[in-house]
């Protein structure tokens, strides 16, 4: 039909904007509401303020415990996702283009994987590191590596296509750049949205994981808050609350530093 469009008008767009806002504030706004709910009726800030109570220190520790085993293991698989996974996807796509399909294949596979056949193939190599490099949390990085590669894949490889990727690095080999310039200098800079997506998206898996690191006796935050809901429903819930608000922000900054970095482009 002629002047139709595939795309929804300004009412549509209005109306699921509307529906999409109302299916996350409500159910995050009614959780908020429970945190401040009194045992005797009524509400309360006690939940929020017993959070800093000294007398308490021994009942919340091992939130505080699984909370510093995550930042460590979001760091780390950040890392593992910048330095591993983002060189690697750019020598395929620049050098050994006919391996695109096979490693999009590889990395797409353990999402097909229950976390618990995961956890059943990767038990007897986390033996050998529990023997050579001890148990600590943070070893879970390599097995978070894995977990979070189908997503980080798909937010860096949105980045690649979105470039020419060939043209900038023969334009900067042809003006004498070596390979380190040519990738921390010109790629880099040009695929910052999707490395910064696939950051995200890493630190959110991190966050929210929990079969692996009960299965594997490794205490992360989500482990933490099992334990401590048990004698404390409410600050289970508020935790909850401060890692949602810790993704929420950190996609904020990351929206803004990739528009920044879209507006410099332009200019």
């Amino acid at each position: 039909m002629k002047g139709s469009s595939m795309y929804p008008g300004g009412v549509a767009r209005g109306v699921i904007g509307v529906i999409v806002t109302v299916f996350i504030v409500v159910p995050l706004a009614m959780t908020l509401e429970y945190t401040f709910r009194s045992n005797t009726g009524g509400h309360t800030i006690a939940h929020w303020t017993a959070i800093t109570d000294p007398a308490n220190a021994s009942t919340y520790a091992p939130l505080w415990t699984g909370l510093t085993n995550s930042l460590i293991l979001m760091v780390a698989t950040v890392v593992v996702v910048l330095v591993l996974l983002a060189p690697t996807m750019i020598l395929i796509n620049l050098a050994f283009p006919r391996l695109r399909r096979i490693f999009e294949f590889v990395a797409l596979l353990p999402i097909t994987i229950p976390a618990v056949v995961l956890v059943v193939g990767l038990a007897p190599v986390y033996m050998v590191i529990g023997r050579t490099i001890g148990t600590s949390a943070w070893t879970l990085c390599f097995v978070y590596g894995i977990l979070v590669l189908p997503y980080a894949f798909r937010a860096i490889q949105a980045g690649i296509d979105a470039i020419n990727m060939t043209t900038l690095a023969e334009a900067a080999r042809s003006l004498g750049a070596s390979w380190p310039s040519v990738v921390l200098r010109v790629l880099v800079p040009n695929l910052r949205g999707g490395l910064l997506a696939g950051c995200l998206i890493s630190v959110a898996v991190v966050l929210g994981e929990y079969t692996i690191a009960s299965l594997l006796n490794r205490q992360n935050l989500q482990t933490a808050l099992v334990v401590v809901n048990q004698s404390d429903a409410y600050i289970a819930v508020i935790f909850s609350l401060l890692a949602l608000a810790f993704c929420f922000v950190l996609l904020f900054l990351i929206g803004r530093l990739g528009r920044a970095g879209t507006s410099r482009k332009e200019r």
